[in-house]
């Protein structure tokens, strides 16, 4: 008898420390009570957290012709919008196939380093101000 008394005080303690126990409510139950909502919880990061960072390309090769540049973007005289930049700067328009590289800089002085975002060609003249390099080749 005293055993079953025991195993009953027992029990209800502990029912009645679970219920007492507070639950985790949404912030939208508290906002209808009219408490101010929750502070955010911090969480761990998500898998790709610990990932492997990848580290940047190595530098651009050198070129056998011309000099290095960064361009961003280039094309032929069959695009228009060359086309009109060559004539506008009073250049002859050169053969079809040459490729034309368009606001392009110098590998060594784009943002102090040796990166290009953008197209990283060999051109023969770059006589124009960056507007305009012509007779480019892609690097590899």
């Amino acid at each position: 008898m005293k055993f079953t008394s025991v195993l009953a005080v027992a029990f209800t303690v502990a029912v009645a420390s679970v219920s007492a126990s507070p639950s985790r409510e949404t912030n939208g139950e508290r906002l209808a009570r009219g408490l101010t909502p929750l502070p955010p919880q911090k969480r761990s990061g998500t898998p790709s957290y610990g990932a492997k960072r990848s580290s940047p390309s190595g530098s651009p090769t050198s070129c056998s012709t011309g000099s290095l540049q960064c361009c961003d973007s280039t094309g032929t005289v069959l695009d228009p919008v060359i086309a009109l930049l060559l004539e506008t700067l009073g250049v002859a328009l050169p053969a079809a196939d040459v490729l034309i590289g368009v606001t392009c800089d110098p590998i060594g002085i784009v943002v102090g380093s040796s990166s290009c975002s953008a197209q990283t060609v060999c051109c023969t003249d770059n006589s124009f101000g960056g507007v305009i390099s012509i007779g480019c080749i892609p690097s590899t």
